[in-house]
């Protein structure tokens, strides 16, 4: 069992080398962005041929559902990130590395939480039923935000970064820490290091239980989390911009959610099938898509309608002649 998670990680790091030195270090192109959201998309889900191959069908189902779970959840952080880099002011050039960094970051703290998961699982059935409710929670919390945005000054994240660190408001470059009048200080490209990894793991608290009502297995829980992560560097490229327009993912996320929490309370009297996970995973990311895509169509037609109203020219009534006063003879 050693070599199947020592190929994953050694995967996992030339994959996230090549996000981070295949690019040169520059944001990608919308262009390259979609080839490389095509390709890791198009590696993760060719994960469950493997487990098919050398597992089983079983294995290979748990772990394409997880894959879509985790990667529907992804979306939500793109968002974050996008917020985070604009309230960081952090440089165009210096994006990628954020983000392949925060990453990789991710990836180890998120393994950690898996593995305690995993033997709180193990050790308390009872866990699961906490596990359910708090995903009920945060999936009734996600359907009420509105998709409101976030004020990164405002987290207790932020708050507590800038006790323990005093922090510069000027970049230096791809540095970590400056020297600003002989004190050692961190940049704001090390808070957003920071931040981008301590959110991510914010999701992962909502995220890995969703998967754990899907399997146990921790290599199959792992190698969804991972490959659902690789992919984020070209997707927040690809979707930067965009992400204001899908207004009711949060609500397909919602929907998501709902259904896992019902899956872990429900879990010693209900076992619904692979196909009926991926079924409904699938349904709610189209449905909350199809709406968004309405409305936005819907509103650029009212919008040009009221554009083209106001911008004709008023109509001149015209009446009769007016009679033309002549001298009496």
């Amino acid at each position: 069992m050693l070599i199947p998670w020592l190929g994953l990680v050694a995967f996992i790091v030339v994959s996230l080398t090549i996000d981070l030195r295949g690019h040169g270090g520059r944001p990608m192109t919308p262009r390259n962005a979609l080839i490389w959201s095509i390709v890791w998309t198009g590696l993760g889900a060719a994960f469950a041929i493997l487990l098919l191959v050398f597992d089983s069908g079983e294995a290979a189902g748990e772990y394409l559902s997880g894959f879509l779970i985790e990667k529907s959840l992804s979306l939500d952080n793109l968002f974050v990130f996008a917020i985070l880099f604009s309230f960081l002011q952090v440089p165009d050039s210096q994006r990628l590395k954020v983000l392949v960094w925060g990453i990789a970051g991710a990836i180890v703290l998120r393994t950690i939480f898996i593995l305690v998961g995993a033997a709180a699982l193990d050790a308390f059935h009872a866990t699961t039923y906490v596990l359910g409710a708090l995903l009920a929670f945060t999936a009734i919390r996600i359907a009420k935000s509105g998709g409101e945005e976030m004020d990164p000054e405002r987290t207790l994240i932020m708050r507590w970064l800038r006790r323990l660190l005093p922090l510069s408001r000027e970049y230096d470059g791809d540095k970590l820490f400056t020297i600003e009048n002989g004190k050692r200080l961190a940049t704001p490209l090390f808070a957003a290091l920071a931040l981008v990894a301590a959110f991510d793991v914010m999701f992962a608290i909502d995220s890995i239980p969703a998967i754990f009502a899907i399997t146990r297995d921790t290599y199959i829980v792992f190698a969804a989390n991972a490959f659902s992560l690789l992919g984020m560097v070209s997707l927040y490229f690809l979707l930067d911009g965009l992400l204001d327009r899908f207004r009711y993912l949060h609500y397909g996320l919602a929907v998501i959610l709902g259904f896992v929490a019902a899956k872990l309370l429900l879990v010693d009297v209900w076992h619904p099938s692979n196909g009926l996970s991926l079924g409904v995973i699938a349904l709610a990311l189209a449905g909350a898509a199809l709406a968004s895509m309405i409305v936005e169509r819907r509103e650029a037609r009212l919008a040009a309608e009221r554009a083209a109203a106001e911008s004709a020219p008023v109509p001149t009534v015209v009446g009769a002649p007016e009679e033309i006063d002549r001298p009496q003879s």
